[in-house]
């Protein structure tokens, strides 16, 4: 079999992607939305119907309802205030500014969200145009057009999901935070330097930048997964994501504080080693499995087939399981080092209780409350809002979520059900 260029494999790889169905949905929207267009209305090039398409076209089928009902309200308003201002006043310096000021103030009021600056623009260029009248229906013609374009495409060919981009992003930060977690581990044997301490604690703080970026990955997933009929389960889907980022962001912050404290410790111990050679080692041990819990968390929690769901459970059930036992150990040689050398007693300490608060949020137990009590308010919000939608999507959801969950989530599931019954 003959090799395949580098150059094609990656086209080949790029077109498989949401980004690359997204260019595609939006030009084939917009070239759509200007035939329409040319083939309705007498204006020669009516470029407002492909533009309004292509701005209604979003990632997801959420954020495009919202977007062409926006836009076109945006529109409508600012024609007929340009049509008003026109019977009244011609175009000059001030009465352009007070239209935009009259424009801008409107679209505050009739809530168009993020199209207000496109109220003054419609007004704007409607009301330079010598045929005010004709030329501010045909802007709504085309702006109608291009909406009704770009929703009824989004209806006929749903948006992709960008669960799976969500999860690359998820796993890349937990994958970041295992390794920094393994670097710490590395460095606690021996002889620590203050710098390189610092420059691990910094490293840790930049982490938050990180979650900020995954945050935002997951806010486009999230509204990929609603009103969108490829979807099932976009409701457990979102809170499993959310509440796994969650976790992590608890843990990051947690990790921030467990590397300042090696920091304090090393800058109190210029002179030696920050542990005697056996704590070293099995502190090392230690936050190797908690690198290889944080791992398996996130595994867990970006699994799509509940087989695989049950596999990753199994492994992170391990990497617990084992960072306790190496936890235990490691106290025991703590407080026997700190009876005969209690000096910085508190920062040692410190250091084991983090450990602890790590392993408390990557728990399973925890996880499956956790997935419960989300489930329970989102439940009681929808109840509350539309009763009878609830009923019929609980009883048609209540098989299929039984199924993609693991063993201890389908058990806290049903303990769920159970109260929510009586």
């Amino acid at each position: 079999m003959p090799d395949v260029p580098e150059p094609m494999v990656k086209l080949v790889r790029w077109t498989a992607e949401p980004a690359a169905a997204q260019v595609l949905r939006s030009t084939a929207a917009a070239v759509i939305a200007y035939q329409v267009a040319v083939w309705l209305l007498p204006q020669p090039a009516p470029l407002t119907a492909p533009l309004t398409a292509l701005l209604v076209v979003q990632v997801t089928l959420y954020s495009t309802l919202r977007t062409g009902i926006n836009r076109v309200n945006s529109v409508v308003v600012g024609v007929l205030i340009a049509v008003g201002f026109s019977a009244l006043l011609g175009l000059s310096w001030w009465s352009l500014g007070l239209i935009i000021f009259v424009s801008l103030l409107i679209g505050r009021f009739v809530r168009v969200g993020e199209f207000v600056i496109e109220v003054a623009i419609s007004a704007m260029l409607v009301l330079g145009v010598t045929q005010v009248a004709n030329t501010a229906w045909d802007r709504v013609y085309e702006t109608l057009i291009g909406a009704g374009v770009g929703m009824l495409f989004n209806l006929l060919f749903a948006p992709p999901v960008w669960v799976s981009s969500a999860g690359d992003s998820i796993d890349t930060l937990a994958r970041r935070m295992a390794a920094l977690f393994r670097d710490m581990g590395g460095e606690i044997a021996g002889h620590l330097p203050v710098d390189r301490a610092a420059a691990r604690l910094h490293e840790a703080r930049r982490i938050d930048h990180a979650i900020v970026e995954v945050d935002a990955s997951l806010r486009q997933a999230e509204d990929s997964l609603r009103w969108n009929p490829r979807v099932r389960e976009g409701v457990l889907s979102r809170i499993v994501l959310r509440t796994g980022l969650d976790t992590l962001e608890i843990c990051a912050v947690v990790m921030r504080v467990a590397s300042r404290t090696l920091t304090d410790l090393a800058k109190h111990r210029t002179e030696e080693s920050l542990f005697p050679d056996e704590v070293a080692a099995e502190l090392q041990d230690l936050f190797g499995h908690v690198a290889n819990a944080i791992q398996s968390f996130a595994v867990l929690i970006t699994s799509q087939v509940a087989e695989n769901a049950e596999q990753a459970e199994e492994r992170l059930g391990q990497a617990l399981a084992d960072s306790a036992v190496s936890r235990d150990r490691t106290a025991d040689l703590l407080l026997t080092g700190v009876r005969e050398h209690p000096r910085q007693w508190q920062l040692q300490g410190a250091l084991l209780a983090e450990v602890d608060r790590i392993l408390d949020e990557l728990a399973v137990d925890k996880r499956s409350e956790r997935l419960v009590e989300e489930l329970d308010r989102y439940g009681s919000e929808l109840s509350e809002r539309h009763p009878r939608l609830h009923l019929i999507r609980r009883r048609l959801a209540a098989t299929a979520v039984v199924q993609r969950t693991s063993a201890p989530m389908r058990a806290a599931l049903g303990r769920s059900n159970g109260r929510s019954e009586d």
